[in-house]
């Protein structure tokens, strides 16, 4: 199973760190595409980064989600954080998906049908994100060494001498 993952994350972070680089690359062709997408977002993207002294336009959310996407595929690949990497990861395929490929607005059956496999793809990767982000390798997860912990310290407790 070892060498899966090693073969697998690599392989499914290479789309996300193309993509991130053509993002910073074309960031203003790709903020015309994402402006609907962007608009409706609007108050979440206000809201998540309002502690920040600068709003962000969209070129410049477009270009947040290209940078998300290069570093997520880098530590996904390298098998660094992979699954706070796959959370970034997916958490950026979503609205990228909505904005560039949206079949149901195509009037040419072509381009719809491409699009529509396009989106449908993007939709498998996500699958594919999600499965990688509660991967943990064999190993006991989070939430059951805390509650083997937690279990162990009430146990300890429970037997402590009152003397």
């Amino acid at each position: 199973m070892t060498l899966v993952r090693r073969l697998a994350r690599p392989l499914m972070s290479s789309i996300f760190i193309h993509g991130g680089i053509n993002a910073l690359k074309s960031a203003e062709g790709h903020a015309q595409m994402a402006e609907p997408v962007i608009d409706q977002l609007q108050p979440t993207v206000h809201k998540a980064t309002s502690p920040l002294p600068f709003d962000l336009d969209n070129k410049q959310v477009v270009q947040v989600n290209g940078a998300v996407q290069i570093v997520g595929g880098l530590l996904l690949a390298t098998n660094r954080v992979p699954r706070i990497a796959s959370l970034a990861l997916a958490g950026s395929l979503v609205p990228t998906t909505l904005a560039g490929h949206r079949f149901w607005e195509e009037t040419d059956e072509r381009t719809k049908s491409m699009q529509k496999i396009h989106f449908f793809k993007n939709l498998s990767i996500l699958g594919g994100l999600l499965l990688a982000s509660v991967d943990t390798e064999g190993q006991p997860g989070l939430a059951w060494r805390a509650k083997r912990r937690a279990r162990e310290a009430r146990e300890g407790i429970a037997n402590l001498d009152p003397r």
